[in-house]
């Protein structure tokens, strides 16, 4: 069958790829939603769906469910390394936040919420490495260092942590980070992600660069074994695993960041050439190859939803804004109808819990709502949202017992880099001004939709556009269209969210949605 580059065209940064038999499991980095790390099945490598979260939540505190000022936008969960070994399943990340590394294990790969052990340090971007019948973290950015794991993985191993080798500096302005480890042929192969700084003659892009190794006393040779920007120039293609089929074929799972859609994953051929891998075709990410796999259609990593559930279980699509108030949100209440209910005094978006969340995809997506808003109390707002830094809401907003149609969107310039490293994604209140358009509305039911145009392919304008209906079928604009860009405020692609919160009171009413639903056509 034919793989199709990009491969999801929707966010999914920081791929591990881990065969078992003929099927393929894929983890991916959601940073700071709910349930945490998704894992991802194919048996075809062109089609994959979530079939379980490796946690429900990192922490139970308020940095995880948006008490006291307290968040972890732009942190959380980053770059999971997942691996088999003997026998049982092993996922391990980082979270700079809470100055803990976190390894999982589990016995089957498709069950959610793995047993847990904390590791009190930080093991930037690393990955598992079986060598000599030990396992080792190799991890770090530029300086690459190396961990033993204790056998029965309850811990480091004391003394062990050491530095290993130190990567290039002159004329990069990324060193190497994002390593993937493996061992092939008795030799030890280092994979990472590198950034060179612009000279007069070549604009830097992202590239993947290998460290041959024999053994880990630190000697090593080097290669850059993919630089290709594709079609987004200054985009390097790089950063990913390398794994086989049960037939032999290799392939290197790389991603590129493609504006305000997010971090798309490639998929392309790996040929070993004198001991080296080379990723692609002649030195490219082809855009399209052949596999010798059966083609398996399953279900999106996108979908509609009904909201009508028998019991309060999520479909895995779904992700929580932080780590949900389950006291808050209810399938039962009233069946065919997601409710959400608003808990705590919030003044804007990034501070409210409870908001649920999917995917976006280029080059567009379209989502619209049911909301039913007969239970709202004055200070309650809720709708449809754009999660980014730069974010737009639709909904109906209750004010002394009226209600109307809100679109509530950020204006201004774009934050500067150092602006958005210095304040953060809630400090960026006072650089940008909220621009509001209101429409009067005497029903008690609406339908809201947003529309992500995502233009040519990462170039050109990003636009959200906004509508309503009151009944279903005719659709009218609110606004100009909001828009979009990625930011590593929160560093993840745009998504969809359902919110509702209160704006005056502590405790507000609840609003209720159906029919969910989503489409890629324009």
């Amino acid at each position: 069958m034919k793989i199709n580059n990009p491969l999801f065209m929707a966010d999914m940064p920081d791929p591990d790829v881990l065969r078992v038999g003929d099927a393929f499991y894929l983890v991916s980095t959601t940073m700071f939603y709910m349930p945490a790390v998704p894992i991802l099945k194919s048996n075809d490598l062109q089609h994959w769906h979530i079939v379980s979260y490796v946690c429900s939540q990192i922490e139970d505190n308020d940095t995880y469910h948006l008490r006291n000022g307290r968040h972890a936008y732009g942190k959380g969960q980053w770059a999971t390394s997942l691996m088999q070994y003997k026998g049982r399943f092993y996922a391990c990340f980082v979270c700079h936040d809470m100055g803990n590394t976190y390894l999982f294990s589990t016995d089957d790969i498709e069950k959610s919420d793995w047993d847990r052990v904390e590791l009190p340090a930080v093991y930037h971007d690393m990955s598992f490495l079986c060598f000599e019948d030990k396992v080792y973290l190799v991890y770090g950015n530029g300086d690459i260092r190396i961990v033993e794991l204790k056998e029965d993985f309850s811990g480091t191993v004391e003394g062990s942590d050491r530095l290993l080798f130190t990567a290039p500096k002159e004329g990069i302005r990324l060193r190497c980070e994002g390593c993937r480890a493996y061992v092939r042929d008795g030799e030890i192969y280092l994979l990472f992600i590198e950034w060179p700084v612009d000279t007069p003659e070549k604009r830097g892009i992202r590239r993947e660069v290998c460290y041959r190794l024999q053994d880990l006393s630190g000697a090593y040779e080097r290669r850059i074994i993919l630089e290709d920007d594709g079609e987004i120039t200054g985009c390097g293609i790089a950063q990913g695993p390398l794994f086989d089929d049960a037939e032999g074929n290799w392939y290197a799972m790389l991603f590129q960041d493609c504006g305000a859609v997010g971090r798309i994953p490639f998929l392309m051929p790996v040929a070993w050439k004198d001991g080296w891998p080379v990723p692609g075709i002649d030195g490219k990410a082809p855009k399209d190859f052949e596999v010798p796999l059966a083609e398996k259609i399953i279900e999106d990593v996108i979908q509609s939803d009904s909201f009508n559930h028998r019991e309060n279980r999520l479909s895995r699509v779904w992700q929580w804004n932080h780590a949900p108030n389950n006291e808050a949100w209810s399938f039962t209440k009233r069946p065919g109808f997601l409710r959400l209910e608003s808990r705590g005094l919030v003044q804007e978006l990034f501070e409210a819990e409870n908001t649920l969340t999917q995917r976006t995809r280029a080059p567009y997506s379209a989502f619209t709502v049911k909301l039913s808003c007969g239970g709202m109390k004055d200070g309650d707002y809720a709708g449809l949202c754009v999660m980014l830094e730069k974010y737009g809401q639709i909904g109906v907003r209750q004010r002394n017992g009226v209600k109307e149609l809100v679109l509530r969107c950020r204006d201004g310039e774009r934050a500067p880099y150092d602006v958005v490293c210095r304040e953060g994604i809630l400090g960026l209140k006072s650089w940008y001004s909220i621009k509001e358009q209101t429409v009067s509305l005497s029903e008690d039911t609406v339908w809201l939709k947003v529309a992500f145009d995502f233009g040519d392919w990462g170039k050109g304008e990003e636009q959200a556009l906004f509508s309503y209906s009151l009944d279903g079928k005719n659709y009218r604009s609110m606004g100009e269209g909001l828009s979009m860009f990625f930011s590593l405020s929160l560093f993840v692609g745009a998504r969809i969210g359902i919110f509702s919160y209160n704006e005056e009171n502590e405790v507000g009413g609840y609003t209720d949605f159906c029919d969910f639903t989503y489409s890629s056509q324009r």
